[in-house]
């Protein structure tokens, strides 16, 4: 079985990468797609106990807007075996890391990820996150554009 995660993060690329999934996914049905996001600290943390809370609610409140659940109910319809969710990252570091450790603890064999560009030049340069993946990974990425 081929295993496919794809970064989501609710933004025209992060859905076009879902969609290259998708269509893999659709030739091939022994294709199984990871659906994750990654929820980061944001602001001060004077109280880890209090941040970690505030992250947790910030991650299930963040599962419906992004619609995982209905992402995964679509795919499922479709015959697709797929896995969703919400990954929360205490260390305020890139969510990137997040991303490759997931994707080798769960034997990932391509990670699809949106790029984003960084002001007049952005056909040079990745966005933080994709750049990241592309750095670390273990395993083929593909970067939407």
């Amino acid at each position: 079985m081929k295993r496919i995660l794809v970064a989501y993060d609710g933004s025209n690329l992060s859905k076009r990468a879902l969609e290259e999934a998708r269509l893999q996914a659709t030739e091939n049905p022994q294709v199984e797609i990871h659906l994750i996001s990654v929820v980061t600290h944001a602001g001060p943390s004077t109280n880890k106990a209090i941040a970690s809370s505030i992250m947790m609610e910030l991650a299930e409140e963040i599962r419906p807007i992004l619609s995982l659940s209905r992402i995964e109910k679509e795919l499922k319809a479709e015959g697709i075996k797929v896995i969703s969710e919400v990954m929360v990252d205490y260390s305020q570091g890139n969510p990137g890391v997040k991303v490759c450790e997931y994707a080798e603890n769960h034997h990932m064999d391509l990670i699809i990820v949106g790029s984003r560009g960084l002001g007049n030049m952005k056909s040079f340069f990745l966005g933080s996150v994709s750049n990241n993946v592309v750095q670390h990974a273990k395993c083929p990425v593909l970067i939407m554009k």
